[in-house]
């Protein structure tokens, strides 16, 4: 899908964040607290990235999983803004930013996959 699809479905804010390298307020997010069985995917493309399984509460304001669904529906790129270095996750598909990859998470991975809540839809399982 073409940024300019995405602009058109997207609002402001949400633009700024997935395309412009934003980031929402941390304990803002819609989905922050989103405790059902389902599948996160990119609010633009719908490229499913995250499952509700991978999800924890990692207390830092932002959803966050151990594990993306794959690692083909993501793509990670080194962000030295802001006077740091971190590791950028952006969906594979569209190229949006959806947040930051750090090694603080939980078992089994270790991973933290830090996501702005503006960046994801939630698909509920059918029996949620």
């Amino acid at each position: 899908m073409s940024i300019k699809k995405c602009k058109d479905r997207l609002s402001d804010f949400e633009y700024h964040v997935m395309f412009e390298k934003g980031t929402e307020p941390p304990f803002s997010g819609e989905l922050l607290d989103e405790k059902r069985e389902g599948i996160f995917v990119c609010k633009c493309c719908e490229n499913s990235l995250f499952s509700s399984k991978a999800k924890f509460d990692s207390k830092t304001g932002w959803p966050s999983f151990y594990e993306p669904i794959s690692q083909d529906s993501i793509k990670e790129e080194l962000d030295r803004s802001y006077g740091m270095i971190r590791t950028e996750v952006e969906c594979v598909k569209c190229g949006a930013h959806l947040g930051h990859l750090f090694e603080d998470g939980p078992q089994p991975t270790g991973l933290r996959y830090c996501i702005n809540s503006v960046s994801l839809k939630f698909v509920p399982t059918k029996d949620s």
